[in-house]
């Protein structure tokens, strides 16, 4: 972990999306921060010890899906697929399908798995999951502020976590999406022909210390998402939820390998979305905090 000083803060940006609005002094005390997101191998030793199964590893509930016939309510998860060719960008399900048997042990659904990937970030991970992790660790997960102030590296108001430009001096510095989303992909560091996350560590820190806090992965926050703070429907590469919304909301941040800038441009401090508690995905994972 790397100690964050804590300190005020202009939380939040008027310049991208609307959720992000209104800029709002906010102070946050000194506290410690995952100097990376978990990965496979850190979460496998947490299932090792407890036993634990994740969502995504459970029957789901049919009250969560009352329209759905019992032969679909069977475990699993959400995975990205890229298109063949152009579409329009109005309808995630296009490239976002459920995939039985997905599940942090096998991301991309049936036949992947985690071989040559213990230090990538673990995804398909919903937010009980990072609860409980968390707590056996002896930790919590990060409010929005401290995740927020953690991602500036004590850059007042920079657009990303290392300055104002994209790439300085030609030098790419997060795992995001380059080409046309969601079908053309140009790989970057460490990455393959495909697109998906990298070993943690595969891009520069930011001020203080702190690695893959934009791209990669989203990263689960334990605020509640605010709706009268955006009543928008989420959109780009954080899907809806599938269920009926019998689960609470909360505010993930980070941006992902899947985020475009011509189209998902939320791999930067102040950007934010709201993710359903019970949502798995295979660009979702988290960081844990602790107090200073």
């Amino acid at each position: 972990m790397v100690r964050v000083p804590g300190g005020i803060f202009a939380m939040g940006s008027l310049e991208f999306f609307p959720e992000e609005q209104p800029v709002r002094e906010t102070s946050v005390e000194p506290f410690w921060i995952d100097a990376h997101p978990v990965t496979n191998a850190a979460f496998h030793r947490f299932v090792r010890e407890t036993g634990y199964s994740t969502v995504a590893e459970r029957d789901p509930d049919p009250a969560d899906f009352p329209d759905a016939e019992p032969a679909e309510l069977v475990p699993g998860a959400l995975v990205f697929r890229p298109t063949a060719g152009p579409v329009p960008l109005d309808h995630w399900w296009q490239w976002w399908s459920y995939v039985p048997g997905a599940n942090w042990r096998h991301p991309g659904g049936p036949g992947t798995t985690l071989d040559g990937r213990t230090r990538h970030p673990v995804t398909q991970i919903a937010y009980p999951d990072a609860l409980a992790y968390a707590a056996w660790a002896g930790k919590s997960l990060p409010s929005e502020a401290q995740w927020e102030f953690a991602a500036r590296g004590g850059l007042a108001a920079a657009t990303y976590p290392w300055g104002d430009e994209f790439a300085p001096r030609g030098r790419r510095m997060a795992n995001t999406w380059l080409g046309r989303f969601p079908w053309e992909f140009l790989p970057g560091r460490g990455q393959s022909a495909r697109p998906g996350t990298t070993a943690v560590g595969s891009y520069p820190p930011n001020g203080y210390g702190v690695f893959d806090i934009a791209g990669n992965v989203w990263e689960w926050t334990r605020d509640h998402y605010r709706p009268d703070h955006h009543d928008r429907p989420a959109a780009c590469c954080a899907p809806q939820p599938v269920s009926v919304e019998r689960w609470d909301r909360r505010v993930i941040k980070g941006g992902s390998y899947l985020c475009a800038p011509d189209y998902c441009l939320r791999y930067r401090p102040a950007a934010r979305q709201g993710q359903s508690e019970d949502t798995a995905t295979c660009h979702l994972g988290f960081r844990c905090v602790t107090a200073d």
